[in-house]
């Protein structure tokens, strides 16, 4: 089998997720769905990041020890992930003692072959964003990432040498123009960042104690870049001084999924360790757009954070999936509010797939006992139809390969419509009213429900729930890719289930 490895970003365990940071995670399993289903072998990693200044300052305010805080964070984070039906592999965390270990003698090897120097640093710092920023960097004097305030500090750190590996990423993500998505996020890493030159990047602490001691100075803890980043290579059998099978077998990575706002770190900071490592830098890293409330970032302050678990008890899990692999597109942000998410529940779910389900099911039970019927006469409209579901499943394909999960929705979607238009063209109420029009009615009925079929296998990824639904309904064993490649792959005179409740309209 093909393998296919896929990682999100590690959460920060400082609080609850909101639906922003839960739209990453939905989106790296509609992805690992997908793999799977297309026959690759899958290992799906997510997890938390669990220590850092931030989090020692939030346990000492909650009254409670740092790894008291971050256990309980780490749990709930976890308890949405599996709220919003997502198949990851291994739920990973900062704190386990092998990947602690395993970052200590990596920081030990980049000191050892001169990579890393002890140095002093003077600077500002953005607590909050975990962040250090020359004076030239700054925005009107506030962190140029987060717009909140910094304060000047100077420690002793050790420092890692970026500008050594600095020409040498630049041919690299030149020679592999895939290896950053979208496109502009490449731009803005080479002319803002990459071309102006590296500055050495702070990889220590000693102004706080949570953290991963370096082994060699029980002074410094070692800081999130090295810590956090090694998750995606320690969890799976990477060590200093062997590399396992299972290291082997996965790396280097097919896909990391992380948020706009930290590919920085990882299209530069992340392939520099790698490349001091010696190891293969993973294949592709997308930097997925952010979600909005309205028009504006989520946070705290503005008193506009939504909560994925919230919205499912209100909605529905799969409504939710629905809405935010649907409507945040490839490159540009997205937007979320309430009122959004019921209209998107109505037109979408309820008025168009729900509605063509139970119409087509309802007409089988009525006018054929609940049966499956046979085809009969074929009409140019049915071939119009049958060409539209024939070439489904590769329109799909090529939007899922491009990582434009929306686009991919959309396709289906597109074809759930104009089996709601063939209804209206072919009108089966009146053909069941003339004895002579039966063969003709089984024929647009069957031709319904083997579109509803294909459909509903290629919304397994997306909406897994739904889907089981409907192909419980449908009686349908094979519901591998491969069986949506079938034209008429439903057998005729095989009795329909009774159809579970898909999506109801919802009042505003």
């Amino acid at each position: 089998m093909k393998k296919f490895y896929i990682s999100t970003a590690i959460a920060y365990t400082s609080g609850k997720p909101h639906i922003g940071n839960t739209y990453e995670i939905v989106l790296a399993d509609a992805i690992a769905r997908y793999k799977r289903l297309s026959g690759y072998e899958v290992y799906f990693q997510t997890g938390t990041d669990e220590h850092g200044e931030k989090i020692e300052l939030k346990a000492r305010e909650a009254g409670v020890s740092p790894q008291e805080f971050v256990d309980n964070l780490s749990l709930e984070i976890k308890r949405i992930w599996d709220i919003m039906d997502t198949t990851y592999d291994k739920f990973v965390r900062t704190t386990d003692k092998n990947h602690e270990k395993v970052v200590q003698k990596i920081f030990k090897k980049l000191y050892d072959q001169g990579d890393i120097y002890k140095g002093e640093y003077k600077g500002w710092y953005c607590t909050p964003c975990e962040s250090f920023w020359t004076e030239t960097q700054l925005n009107d004097g506030l962190c140029p990432d987060c717009n909140r305030k910094v304060h000047q500090t100077s420690e002793e750190a050790y420092f890692f040498r970026m500008s050594k590996y600095q020409d040498k990423l630049i041919d690299y993500i030149n020679k592999h123009p895939e290896f950053i998505q979208p496109e502009a996020r490449k731009n803005e890493m080479i002319n803002n960042f990459l071309r102006p030159g590296l500055q050495d990047l702070c990889v220590s602490r000693t102004s706080f104690k949570w953290g991963i001691p370096v082994s060699f100075d029980q002074d410094h803890v070692i800081y999130v870049w090295i810590d956090a980043l090694s998750n995606y290579i320690t969890n799976i059998g990477y060590d200093v001084d062997f590399q396992s099978e299972e290291f082997n077998k996965w790396w280097p990575a097919d896909l990391h999924l992380v948020g706009k706002d930290i590919i920085r770190f990882h299209t530069i900071y992340w392939p520099i360790i790698l490349m001091a490592l010696d190891l293969p830098l993973p294949k592709q890293i997308f930097g997925h757009p952010w979600l909005l409330f309205g028009n504006d970032k989520m946070s705290k302050s503005k008193g506009n954070i939504i909560y994925a678990d919230d919205l499912v008890d209100k909605y529905g899990v799969d409504a939710i999936r629905y809405y935010l692999l649907h409507e945040i597109p490839f490159s540009s942000d997205g937007s979320i509010t309430e009122d959004l998410v019921v209209e998107r529940i109505n037109s979408d779910l309820a008025n168009v797939l729900g509605n063509l389900v139970n119409r087509t099911i309802s007409m089988v039970k009525k006018y054929f006992n609940g049966i499956i019927p046979e085809i009969g006469p074929i009409e140019s409209v049915d071939l119009i139809l049958k060409e539209d579901v024939r070439n489904l499943k590769q329109k799909v394909d090529l939007k899922m390969d491009n990582l434009k999960i929306g686009e991919a929705l959309d396709e289906i979607f597109k074809v759930l419509r104009k089996c709601n238009k063939y209804i209206d063209d072919t009108m089966p109420w009146v053909l069941a009213k003339d004895n002579n029009s039966i063969s003709r009615l089984g024929t647009v009925l069957y031709n319904l429900l083997d579109a509803i079929r294909v459909c509903a296998i290629l919304l397994q990824p997306f909406m897994p729930s739904t889907s089981k639904k409907i192909c419980t309904s449908l009686n349908i064993e094979d519901r591998s890719f491969a069986s949506a490649d079938k034209e008429n792959d439903l057998n005729s005179g095989i009795i329909l289930n009774d159809l579970e409740p898909l999506f109801m309209r919802i009042s505003k």
